[in-house]
């Protein structure tokens, strides 16, 4: 079938602005710093332009890159977060205005990435995607001014990304010596079974480990704590959440290929209730928010896992939904950290003392985060969940499901205690670091991520169509 433009206009819109950035990069040192002018705008209509490709079919490349509902839902949900993640960076203190365009630049790359990997269909693609995605946040996490926490978490990173990257290769060496085969199509036909193929088995298991280091599930959740706490607040943003969209797409896909019983489903849902469990309890005992953001990640990492095991198009649906809610509730809760501490410093959970006397409105954006990381209706996290949950009974795990409505009641304390602090607190217990300045420009788009996260909970019906379309794409 041949090429059309429109397939890939998110792809080819990406790389011209990694093309534009890398010659501004290039240039006149009184030029890099104005990087922060245009760069919003641009990332912004970079999203505009992914959804002209929605309704796109194809095979590209030897038939190793898929133009589907799938790829595209979570191409345009990249584009948003990224357009986010640059918005807010623009304002950082902590990286040399003469590096912003440097910074951009492997923003963009890393996205870029994403983008490939939403539609890798053979495997040595999604791993060359996965690389092209990660390299770049190697460089950018020690980025951090006057911070030596930055080196260390990006010493971390690079090592746990090391040890997940061979175990995916390894795994990769045996999926193609027992199924004969590197496309997903063709291995969608295969056995499965321990009993019919006890190496490709492991070899999936393996490989399924590398996009468990992306999503941050148990047992490669190590890293993340760490990693978000040492990183910039800007840079914590952008690998919180867009790095576990593309881990979650990929994830869809390989998934597809199996069906509740087999031992690597029982596998996925026994490292999801650990992973639920472990972040919780970890959050219970967090000061630092970045810290109880990082365990909520591998929590909810296991929340994502509930609805693919079910191995249905609701499964596949509720998960891409909840992919994108995760999105949303995220980027809103780090857009409250970033403007509260301006200067860069790592928020506690007693700076955000008093915060609804300081900036109500800054208060009200976090308390929606919040409720929504919790799932309290009416935001996009209780629809999130229970689409999630609701997938996943009467598939075989119905144990799953419980465990995951007992470990939203644990989660219940760790997320009002940020709301507790901001609203019942009225003084900090160390001197509170000075609000950004240009609260206007803070409460505006806080307040549309906030209105998007209330928007999605109310009225869930066209994002869950579009995610049961995609979803369709994989599991008719």
């Amino acid at each position: 079938m041949a090429c059309r433009v429109e397939w890939i206009l998110p792809e080819l819109y990406q790389l011209l602005m990694i093309l534009v950035l890398f010659l501004w990069s290039l240039g006149n040192s009184r030029w890099k710093p104005r990087v922060d002018a245009w760069i919003p705008w641009a990332a912004g209509l970079g999203f505009v332009v992914s959804l002209f490709s929605f309704g796109a079919r194809g095979m590209l490349f030897a038939d190793a890159y898929r133009i589907d509902a799938l790829s595209q839902f979570f191409k345009a949900a990249i584009a948003f977060g990224f357009a986010v993640t640059v918005l807010n960076a623009t304002r950082q203190q902590t990286i040399e205005a003469r590096k912003k365009a440097d910074y951009f630049l492997l923003l963009a790359l890393s996205a870029l990435g994403l983008m490939i990997l939403a539609s890798a269909v053979e495997l040595l693609t999604v791993y060359l995607a996965m690389e092209l995605s990660s390299y770049s946040l190697y460089a950018l996490i020690p980025l951090r001014d006057r911070e030596k926490g930055a080196a260390e978490a990006g010493i971390k990173y690079i090592l746990f990304g090391a040890v997940a990257t061979g175990l995916a290769l390894y795994g990769f060496s045996y999926i193609l010596a027992s199924q004969h085969t590197s496309y997903l199509a063709e291995l969608a036909g295969r056995d499965w079974s321990w009993a019919a193929s006890p190496l490709a088995v492991v070899g999936l298991t393996l490989f399924l480990g590398g996009f468990f280091y992306k999503l941050a599930l148990f047992p490669f959740h190590f890293w993340a704590p760490d990693v978000y706490q040492g990183a910039s607040n800007e840079t914590a943003t952008y690998v919180s959440t867009l790095p576990k969209l593309g881990a979650i797409v990929l994830l869809i896909r390989l998934t597809s290929l199996l069906k509740p019983g087999l031992e690597i489903t029982t596998i996925l849902a026994v490292l999801a209730a650990l992973s639920m469990t472990y972040g919780n309890l970890a959050a219970l005992i967090q000061t630092d928010v970045k810290r109880i953001l990082g365990y909520s990640t591998v929590a909810h990492a296991g929340y994502v896992i509930v609805a693919l095991v079910a191995a249905s198009t609701q499964g596949m649906a509720a998960a891409a939904f909840y992919a994108v809610a995760y999105l949303l509730m995220n980027l809103t809760c780090f857009w409250v950290v970033c403007r509260i501490a301006p200067d860069g410093r790592n928020v506690e959970l007693d700076d955000l003392n008093g915060l609804h006397r300081r900036a109500p409105g800054l208060a009200l954006i976090l308390a929606v985060g919040a409720f929504a990381l919790l799932g309290l209706p009416p935001t996009a996290g209780f629809m999130g969940k229970l689409f999630l949950l609701t997938s996943a009974w009467d598939h075989g795990y119905n144990w799953l499901v419980v465990v995951a409505a007992l470990n939203t009641a644990v989660s219940l304390y760790y997320y009002l205690n940020m709301v507790r602090h901001a609203y019942t607190q009225d003084e900090p217990l160390r001197p509170a670091p000075a609000l950004q300045p240009g609260a206007g420009f803070g409460l505006l788009w806080g307040g549309l991520l906030a209105v998007l996260v209330l928007a999605v909970g109310i009225l869930p019906a066209p994002l869950f169509q579009a995610a049961l379309k995609a979803g369709s794409a994989i599991l008719p």
